[in-house]
């Protein structure tokens, strides 16, 4: 039998009717006079103070003393009393003869009655009996009515359901809000998925949404833990934390599990990592993976290794698979490579996708590349787009260039930065330009320094020939590739960094074509460091030149190695410039091996002159 609400009382199951005009709740001194003057009457002969009595000592659970003025009222036709005389029958175990009971006064035209009966008849099995009772019931009004014909409904499929939930919901009936807001959610969902006719479909979602609120809002306003964590989730995804805030701790304060978690989370966030745990572990101990989670991760970056293993195992007992991914990259942290194995393949045999993804690296970084392939495959399909981004990398690696660009493309249709970048070089390498720059600008607005560079670099080749500007014209315009230029030289990207060097150079800025290729240079440049020696010597400053066309040299530079050679020869250090000239012959490229061969011949010459 359903539960009619999470805090039903004998009240709210509708079975109990106090009669029209008396208060639910009094002080104790207030009822006990009532109760005496109700009882004076009702020893005169007076049927309604009978009845009144009689719910009253029913109310208290005095079922004794409450059962004869029932039957008495009852027997004088009081409907009321009727109605709760089988109450009172059905508390004792007699279900038939309540059910009597309740028949005569639904028949008398109790909409309470005519509501315990149908409900009693569902209990039997009987739903064409209790259809015809709930029904009698909502239509004269009765929201317990109204909602249990409606769960009726929904659990036989029958679209009028929402029509009776709606009429419970308006009578101010809270599990029937609830279950109106559910459904709203669940076909503003349905219509946000995208259609033929998208923008429709977000009207009907937007419209459907903002419905589901109200009701989750008029359910928690009656105390509905669930309609209370709902409205949250909605409120904080709104950004409305404070109000978020205050709907969690209203249902997390009734006990909803779920609130205190996500209470937690909200805390978290707002930089109070105690009081956060304080609702974590509140929602763990009620049983909530998700909390449980959360605590050892918050123990794990507190170095408590052995309480966040705790932690996670209690996530897991509680049926969060996470619990086992989380003990996997624990022990992975830790080294403990074979658990770490074990706990990954528990949660990936139970559908984690990113332990799947973890489970295959493990097994690839043990060289077992034919074990770790389905596992990448298995969480690839399953959505994880770093499986994807993964296959990519491991079918590039056997020359498997078709399939690896099917994965890479799968990733980067995902978001994968790294992913878009390798489709964007691959179409560079096919010829596609059109495609490559916008894979190359998905992955350049990800924050790849790569892919800035070579948007740049393409970008950079359509550009035509310079041309001085026009009269009236500022000298130096920024184009959009030198843009992209700087943003790789800004995150660390050595050659887009001699790039920006050599462009801020070409407009005569020598300060700023210093300072990047200097950054260039320290950060192992080459190019940069050979550049730098030439704006340096330009500027008068051979000495420092030297140093940094030694360092270009040291790591292959063939034409610094060759200013070297000339610097030395032209000081008369002729063995030192012999040296650095074989050098720029070994190193090249065909030019300069030329120029350095010469060189060389002549300091030869005239060392042996």
């Amino acid at each position: 039998m359903d539960v009619m609400g999470d805090m039903a009382t004998l009240f709210e199951t509708g079975r109990f009717v106090q009669p029209t005009g008396q208060e639910e709740t009094r002080d104790e001194a207030t009822e006990a006079a009532e109760e005496a003057r109700q009882r004076i009457a009702a020893e005169a002969g007076d049927v309604e103070a009978m009845s009144v009595l009689g719910a009253m000592l029913l109310r208290r659970g005095d079922l004794d003393g409450a059962e004869p003025h029932l039957r008495a009222a009852t027997a004088a036709g009081d409907r009321a009393a009727a109605n709760n005389l089988g109450v009172l029958l059905h508390q004792r175990g007699y279900p038939e003869e309540a059910a009597g009971w309740w028949r005569i006064a639904a028949v008398a035209g109790s909409a309470a009655a005519a509501h315990a009966l149908g409900r009693h008849y569902r209990e039997r099995g009987d739903e064409p009996a209790a259809e015809y009772w709930l029904r009698q019931s909502a239509e004269q009004g009765h929201p317990l009515g109204a909602y249990a014909l409606a769960d009726l409904l929904e659990h036989r499929g029958d679209d009028e359901a929402e029509k009776w939930m709606r009429a419970a919901a308006e009578r101010g009936h809270r599990e029937g809000a609830y279950r109106l807001a559910r459904a709203m959610d669940r076909r503003a969902a349905a219509a946000a998925d995208p259609g033929e006719d998208a923008d429709a479909d977000n009207g009907v979602a937007a419209g459907t949404a903002d419905e589901a609120e109200q009701w989750y809002r008029q359910a928690a306003a009656r105390g509905h833990r669930r309609a209370a964590l709902y409205l949250g989730a909605i409120l904080e995804r709104r950004g409305e934390l404070k109000e978020a805030g205050r709907w969690y701790l209203t249902s997390a304060k009734d006990g909803e599990a779920r609130a205190a978690c996500a209470l937690g989370f909200l805390l978290r966030d707002a930089g109070d990592e105690e009081s956060a745990a304080v609702w974590w572990l509140k929602a763990a101990q009620e049983g909530d993976g998700n909390a449980a989670n959360a605590l050892g991760a918050l123990h794990a970056e507190r170095g408590q290794t052995q309480t966040a293993e705790r932690w996670y195992r209690a996530a897991m007992d509680a049926g969060d698979v996470n619990g086992a991914y989380n003990l996997g990259l624990l022990c992975a942290e830790q080294g403990r490579v074979a658990q770490a194995e074990q706990w990954y393949r528990r949660a990936a045999y139970a559908g984690h996708r990113e332990a799947a993804n973890a489970l295959a690296i493990l097994l690839l970084q043990g060289g077992d590349e034919t074990g770790a392939e389905p596992w990448f495959s298995k969480a690839a399909e399953a959505g994880s787009v770093d499986a994807a981004f993964n296959l990519g990398i491991l079918y590039a690696g056997r020359g498997e260039e078709t399939a690896a660009l099917r994965w890479y493309e799968r990733a980067a249709a995902a978001g994968h930065t790294e992913a878009a970048l390798q489709v964007g070089i691959a179409r560079l390498r096919d010829g596609d330009e059109q495609e490559a720059e916008r894979h190359l600008r998905c992955a350049a607005g990800g924050g790849s320094a790569e892919a800035a560079y070579r948007l740049a670099t393409v970008l950079d080749a359509r550009q035509p020939a310079g041309a001085g500007p026009e009269l009236g014209e500022p000298v130096h315009r920024r184009t959009e590739c030198e843009e992209w230029y700087e943003r790789a030289a800004s995150q660390g990207h050595r050659r887009a960094q001699v790039r920006v060097g050599m462009l801020a150079a070409a407009r005569g800025d020598v300060v700023e074509a210093a300072r990047w290729y200097r950054e260039a240079a320290e950060a192992g440049s080459r190019n940069g460091a050979f550049n730098l020696g030439l704006l340096l010597a330009r500027e008068g400053s051979e000495p420092e030149a030297v140093v940094w066309w030694q360092r270009a040299a040291d790591d292959g530079h063939g034409r610094a190695a060759l200013r070297l050679a000339l610097v030395y020869a032209r000081r008369g250090e002729l063995l030192e410039g012999q040296r650095w000239a074989d050098r720029a012959v070994t190193l090249g490229p065909g030019e300069v091996a030329e120029r350095a061969a010469r060189l060389r011949d002549a300091l030869r010459e005239e060392l042996s002159a």
